[in-house]
């Protein structure tokens, strides 16, 4: 029935400490913003030129503050590098290896992603196509990295495409999109609670499950 993943990067299949918002929270504080926690909650999964625009308001320069972010993203990176999650590479080759295509989408742009990507030896020897902010014309919860990813692996079919992720973001375009599964996973910085009040399909301690749900589907 699936023939594609569509499966997110910071906190569903990379450990990277939630230093993406820490590094976003920082910047535009810096800028003289105060978002508050939900507000930055507000902003997970999203387009992170996006973010900062709606977080700053009417202070700071959001391409001065975009710049900065990625400045302390570069740092927290360099000081405490991502990983796998656990578990998570070996899911992706078995969904491969099933015949499965995998594709990654996220709010980064290309440049970071490939830096992000690079740090942990993730090319296309272990996913078939990766789908960035700066490819679409819109981030999430708009359903187009999905669309993006489906045509970069060649299916056709959004009844035969899995979309799973750490945040409410994620669920919303892989229900925009029309997918078979729209899954959340509990790695990142929503809970359950939080997650399961969004329309989904199935709610997965980790990616490291999909396998078998993808054999029970």
């Amino acid at each position: 029935m699936i023939e594609l993943a569509v499966l997110d990067i910071a906190g569903t299949t990379v450990e990277e400490h939630q230093a993406v918002y820490v590094a976003l929270t920082d910047a535009v504080v810096a800028a003289g913003a105060r978002p508050g926690p939900d507000d930055i909650a507000a902003w997970m999964g999203a387009d992170k030129h996006e973010a900062i625009a709606a977080l700053l308001g009417d202070v700071g320069d959001p391409i001065v503050v975009y710049a900065d972010f990625r400045r302390r993203l570069t740092a927290a990176y360099a000081d405490r590098p991502p990983a796998p999650l656990p578990g998570v590479p070996e899911a992706l080759a078995k969904l491969r290896g099933d015949g499965i295509r995998v594709a990654l989408t996220t709010g980064f742009d290309r440049d970071v992603t490939a830096s992000l990507l690079g740090a942990i030896g993730w090319d296309n020897t272990v996913v078939d196509a990766v789908v960035c902010v700066d490819d679409v014309a819109a981030g999430r919860p708009a359903p187009y990295l999905i669309f993006q990813a489906m045509e970069a692996t060649g299916v056709r079919d959004v009844r035969r495409v899995l979309v799973a992720g750490d945040t409410t973001r994620d669920l919303q375009a892989g229900c925009n999109a029309g997918v078979a599964a729209v899954v959340g996973v509990l790695t990142g910085g929503q809970d359950a609670a939080t997650l399961g009040a969004e329309r989904h399909t199935h709610l997965l301690p980790s990616v490291a499950d999909l396998p078998a749900l993808v054999s029970r589907l």
